[in-house]
């Protein structure tokens, strides 16, 4: 496994395993359980994906030493505001079982977002929050609220992928070495994306599948890279991508793919009102 450091100095790994809209019937533990035995030590959860109680049980089950598995978490919007984040700091460390989590982000960018801050910088502060990060901040967001933060975010979780490469963002956030997390890293099952020639010929000249190069593209980029499935043998495959490096002009070749689009706009017109209305976490 690789790791990133982030600019708080907390290392993670540069893989984690994504839960998001995995049932929590059972399925979240087995699917964590399994992605665990497979070697994945950061597993990325939320209060709004519902199973951080399945995520919790499956890390402690694991037999794993606590401080080697990476655990993030993210606050729902109906949770802030300083008071409000506070008690969802306090919910997500009970659903979870654990007394401090490694990394929690403010999920969303909208409603009292600098309120929401001020309760994970003093979580982190006391230690039951090891690393802050924001999440879904286009430009736009970033400027609109990281200017109000004491301070900085150490990660922003966006969608990134060789179509999607955030390069507008990413360079705001390299001026403080503000990492990137990848979801969607794999482009949702994109078939374009996986069955694009400069994948699968890459794929083809080193032995690997199209995830694992789009996956090795990502790392060697510097992103913290989130692919989730609950199939057991794709599972260890997105972990299977440290025995191989891309040389530069194959990394040029897969930059050139950026279509600076993304499936998702925050920025868009009736965004906000719909996540802020979505629904609400209770107690």
């Amino acid at each position: 496994m690789e790791f990133v450091t982030l600019n708080d100095g907390v290392k993670i790994p540069a893989i984690g395993f994504g839960v998001f809209m995995i049932p929590a019937d059972g399925s979240t533990y087995e699917a964590v359980r399994e992605a665990l035995d497979a070697g994945y030590r950061h597993i990325d959860t939320a209060t709004a994906y519902f199973n951080e109680e399945e995520v919790g049980k499956a890390v402690r089950d694991s037999g794993i030493p606590r401080e080697e598995i990476f655990v993030t978490s993210k606050l729902w919007l109906s949770q802030y505001g300083y008071e409000g984040a506070k008690k969802g700091i306090e919910r997500s460390l009970k659903k979870l079982g654990l007394d401090y989590i490694d990394l929690y982000l403010l999920h969303q960018p909208y409603g009292d977002v600098a309120g929401a801050w001020k309760a994970l910088e003093e979580a982190k502060a006391v230690g039951k929050i090891r690393s802050i990060g924001v999440s879904n901040m286009t430009p736009k967001l970033w400027n609109t609220f990281v200017p109000q933060f004491k301070t900085m975010p150490s990660v922003n979780q966006i969608e990134c992928n060789p179509f999607s490469q955030q390069k507008e963002m990413r360079a705001i956030m390299d001026v403080n070495d503000v990492k990137v997390e990848c979801w969607y890293p794999l482009g949702h099952g994109n078939a374009e994306l996986l069955n694009h020639p400069t994948i699968v010929y890459l794929a083809e000249k080193y032995g690997k599948n199209a995830g694992q190069i789009i996956l090795r593209f990502e790392t060697q980029e510097g992103f913290i890279t989130l692919p989730k499935s609950t199939n057991p043998e794709r599972i260890k495959s997105n972990l299977d991508i440290f025995d191989f490096a891309l040389t530069q002009s194959e990394m040029d070749e897969m930059r050139s793919l950026d279509t600076g689009k993304t499936s998702h706009d925050p920025d868009a017109d009736g965004v906000e009102d719909y996540l802020l209305n979505a629904f609400k976490i209770e107690d």
